[in-house]
């Protein structure tokens, strides 16, 4: 204790002790010093902010400033008012908290709008309502898409009938803003329209309308114009020549490299369609050829033999009439007895039964159904370049020679192989050996070190701590050291020495009074006259 006191006493007394200049100093630059470090060290250590959400709706901005006061974490709003950012530590704990909270809820409502309904509310108001809550979940899973900036869904629910001539599909129809520089692809394009198609019962997929901000038809899945081939055809077209390609490439790479060979094939393909049925009957066999189909016998009993004729004369009898005697192949019979035969075996007995027999033969019928495949091809045209081979010397140095005609004749039999090529559909192959410019493209420079942002940033964090630490260097070692040590190093003098130091100390500040005998010798030089009279005056007076 007794230390600290006299610490401090000698302290007192060293800064009793100093010019006023030095008090003044210090009395103002230690107070300087210190805010200028509190004020360093606040706007090195304050957080970078990062946007949390933009483009939101005033009632879900609003929204989401209330749960962030209710949370304690600090926000603040962009310039124009449409982001709101937060620190960057906790921009992502952030979004999962609010997620959690279901905001932000969007421009368009969904299905909460089911929520709280009225007990009076009508069957048109519901079924109203449930058309907007469709439209906007649609709307905010299209708005899960990297590319889709806003989405929305219109729905053409037509009113249900009793009458299948009086029923209607219904219809959709998308509109999407995408993000500047975005585009979608033929596959998103695609899954959009069957999300949309299979949210709603009996909606086919050609009723679904896709649109991007511009107005242009995104869904548009056929040609623009008659004879053109639409998005999926022309993906096809491209895959089968990428395959043409990929076996030219594949078969010549293991003899000239495949740094050494180039190859573009069109193929020219056809998309028509064409269907065709035909019904084929061979003509009529013979009986032990042909296949029975259905045989039918009626036999009638011998009981009534020898009996006259009864019944009403002219009416007709209810027995049917007698079997054919001609064989099926036609033509009549050559011998007669046999035609007897016939007769008896088929027609009325002779007993006075009768026999009937009828049957059906198999008609030989060939249905044939031929439908052509779609994008098959045409004609195919193949361009090959192939590299000069590269002969090294014994001392080194590389040279070029063309290929020979053999080995020509070779690429040219198994590029043709490859390619399937057929001269009578009108195929053309050229095969073209020729030196490869071997000129290396410039690499590309890497960009300056002040163009890249992530170094940017760090020398920007290290250029903030070395000025903070350079400034405090200067405040303490500057300014501060040379009185502290003005004020440590002070030994209190005796009582005489000490009053004449602070005599001498405001000395100084007393004004300096004029020597009478330099203001003599000033008015002598300038004017002689006032002297001489001057020094008259006193030897008269004398």
């Amino acid at each position: 204790m007794a230390t600290a006191e006299a610490t401090l006493d000698k302290f007192l007394d060293g800064f009793k002790s100093l010019p006023a200049s030095s008090k003044i100093l210090l009395l103002v630059g230690v107070p300087l010093v210190i805010g200028g470090l509190v004020l360093l060290l606040s706007w090195f250590q304050a957080p970078e902010y990062r946007v949390l959400f933009s483009n939101v709706s005033d009632r879900d901005g609003g929204a989401i400033i209330a749960a962030l006061n209710q949370q304690n974490i600090p926000y603040k709003l962009s310039e124009g008012g449409d982001a709101i950012l937060v620190p960057a530590g906790q921009v992502h704990d952030t979004r999962l908290r609010l997620a959690s909270q279901g905001l932000p809820r969007g421009s368009v409502a969904g299905f909460e709008l089911m929520e709280g309904q009225k007990l009076g509310i009508t069957q048109f108001q519901e079924q109203v309502n449930y058309q907007r809550a469709l439209e906007g979940e649609l709307a905010r899973s299209i708005q899960t898409l990297s590319s889709v900036q806003a989405a929305r869904v219109h729905l053409a629910i037509p009113k249900p009938s009793i009458f299948i001539r009086d029923k209607q599909k219904p219809t959709a129809s998308v509109l999407l803003n995408l993000f500047p520089g975005k585009t979608l692809e033929r596959s998103q394009i695609a899954g959009i329209a069957h999300l949309v198609s299979s949210s709603l019962p009996d909606l086919p997929l050609s009723s679904v309308s896709i649109v991007d901000q511009n107005g242009t038809l995104l869904s548009n899945d056929g040609p623009e114009h008659p004879g053109d081939l639409d998005p999926n055809q022309l993906s096809y077209l491209h895959q089968m020549e990428e395959s043409y390609n990929r076996r030219v490439i594949e078969i010549l790479s293991p003899i000239v490299g495949a740094e050494n060979v180039r190859a573009q094939i069109t193929l020219d393909l056809d998309f028509s369609q064409a269907e065709s049925t035909a019904e084929i009957f061979k003509p009529n066999t013979t009986v032990s050829e042909a296949s029975i189909r259905s045989q039918s016998i009626s036999d009638a009993g011998g009981s009534n033999a020898g009996l006259p004729a009864q019944g009403i004369p002219g009416a007709l009898s209810n027995q049917p009439p007698g079997g054919g005697t001609a064989p099926i192949t036609g033509g009549a019979p050559t011998n007669p007895s046999a035609a007897a035969g016939a007769a008896a075996g088929n027609g009325v007995l002779s007993s006075g039964g009768r026999r009937d027999a009828v049957t059906n033969y198999e008609v030989d019928k060939t249905v044939r159904f031929v439908r052509n495949p779609t994008g098959s091809v045409r004609r195919v045209s193949a361009a090959i370049v192939v590299n000069n081979k590269q002969i090294t010397a014994a001392n080194g140095k590389t040279s070029n020679k063309a290929l020979t005609a053999e080995e020509m004749k070779q690429i040219n039999a198994l590029v043709r192989e490859a390619i399937g090529f057929q001269e009578k559909r009108g195929d053309t192959l050229n095969v073209l050996n020729t030196p490869f410019n071997q000129a290396k493209a410039e690499e590309l420079s890497a960009p300056p070190f002040w163009e890249n942002a992530s170094t940017m940033a760090t020398l920007k964090e290290l250029g903030k701590t070395l000025a903070l630490a350079g400034l405090a260097l200067y405040l303490v070692f500057g300014l501060l050291k040379p009185v502290l040590k003005q004020i440590t190093t002070y030994a209190p003098p005796k009582r005489k020495q000490a009053e004449a130091e602070e005599y001498e100390e405001f000395t100084p500040i007393r004004p300096k009074v004029p020597d009478p005998i330099e203001i003599a010798r000033e008015i002598a030089k300038q004017d002689a006259r006032v002297v001489a009279g001057v020094v008259k005056n006193w030897v008269s007076g004398e």
